[in-house]
């Protein structure tokens, strides 16, 4: 082995500029592989853990198709309907609660209202809980900046604002006074106790929490919901659950992978765009790797024949040529490692607001060395699938014939 080695790095040395070539273009697919999947896995993980946090694992709530107006859209001057509302719903929080995969089951009554400070006004999501309940069936109180989720106990008129809906209304700190309009024209003065971040936009711009019976009073519906959250032990059973629950509840049970099957779709086509364009590069360094062992081919046919004449068996030409695709492979792998790992650094240590879907101070990365090892066995496949052809060409010449033609 050691004599197939020695050819393969000669022959190696001898094209210096086609072979580093050949590495840098393996290095550059294996870098790109890293970085761009450390940002789009980073950014998927994040929405989906601030998910999971935020939102119920299994949701319970009224049939869309039964109701008229569903409580997610309702406008100024519309009464909830009877049908949008959950009966029994203290019978169905025990049934499932005595289920073995439940940790947790909060009621809730969500509704539309509007808040007004001064000459400014904000259309909100209320979200009426059960300040002793919630804490079982969602983890929300990680999210308030101050942790006064209890606060909504103890003053039924407190209120917890999302940090862009205090923003929208000028709104910096607690005690301030609101005025809260809701969906039957009823009006309430309500008192800020806290405030919401959960670094999911669209949340953080809508959601205000109070507590539940004072919802039901402004909303005449004394004793209703149209909400039940479950938290369960393993998130990702979610979805089996909800299906589990369905046969015995006559309302739509959802699972959080359903609620946002929409964004969970998108991901799956950023995650085929990143890995094609990062194929795109690996396909290419794969030509140059092909190039140079094809080209070491064709001008080392003497050479080739000498080391047959002198005892290389075939397998050990096809080594050799193999051994240069393997080396090439692992050189650019290694290299581009180490600049994935350097621009990650980089991106980490920039500090920028980043506000979209999510928001951040700066990009959220996945960290798994997964991810180098996924880039090192795709580095080495591409290099050895490249050299695998010129290998075979050259193992199958015949010496005798190449002696002749001289």
């Amino acid at each position: 082995m050691r004599h197939v080695l020695f050819v393969a790095f000669r022959m190696l040395l001898h094209r210096k500029r086609q072979t580093l070539v050949s590495i840098l273009g393996v290095s550059m697919g294996v870098s790109a592989f890293v970085v761009m999947s450390s940002l789009m896995l980073g950014f998927q993980n994040y929405f989906i853990q601030q998910v999971i946090d935020l939102e119920p694992h299994i949701r319970i709530k009224p049939r869309t198709e039964n109701a008229e107006s569903s409580p997610y859209v309702l406008l100024l001057g519309e009464k909830m309907e009877e049908k949008d509302r959950i009966l029994g719903w203290q019978e169905v929080i025990e049934s499932l609660e005595a289920h073995p995969e439940v940790l947790g089951v909060a009621p809730r009554l969500v509704s539309k209202g509007i808040l007004k400070y001064g000459v400014r006004d904000k259309p909100v999501t209320l979200l009426g809980i059960d300040p002793q309940r919630e804490p079982k069936a969602s983890i929300v109180e990680k999210f308030l900046k101050n942790r006064n989720l209890q606060r909504l106990e103890t003053n039924r008129t407190g209120v917890i604002l999302g940090v862009l809906v205090a923003k929208s209304l000028g709104i910096e700190q607690t005690g301030k006074k609101l005025l809260l309009v809701a969906p039957n024209g009823q009006t309430l003065l309500v008192t800020v106790e806290d405030f919401f971040d959960s670094g999911i936009t669209n949340l953080d711009d809508s959601r205000v929490y109070l507590n539940i019976k004072t919802l039901q009073s402004l909303l005449e519906k004394q004793g209703e919901v149209n909400e039940i959250i479950v938290k369960i032990r393993d998130v990702n059973r979610a979805e089996r659950l909800s299906r589990l629950f369905q046969e015995g509840i006559a309302y739509e049970v959802e699972s959080w992978q359903k609620a946002y099957k929409n964004f969970l779709s998108i991901f799956k086509i950023q995650n085929t765009i990143t890995y094609m364009i990062v194929f795109a590069i690996l396909t290419v360094s794969a030509f140059g790797i092909f190039n140079i062992i094809m080209m070491t081919v064709l001008e080392k046919k003497k050479d080739i024949a000498i080391l047959m004449a002198m005892g290389f068996t075939r397998n050990d030409v096809l080594l050799v040529f193999m051994t240069e695709g393997l080396v090439v492979g692992t050189l650019g792998a290694v290299l581009g490692s180490v600049v994935g790992f350097g621009l990650q650094e980089y991106l980490e240590s920039i500090k920028l607001d980043v506000e979209g879907l999510i928001r951040t101070q700066g990009f959220v990365l996945d960290r798994d060395t997964l991810l180098y090892v996924y880039a090192f066995f795709f580095s080495l496949f591409f290099s050895l699938l490249a050299s695998l052809y010129p290998s075979y060409r050259a193992s199958r010449l015949n010496p005798v014939d190449i002696f002749r033609s001289q």
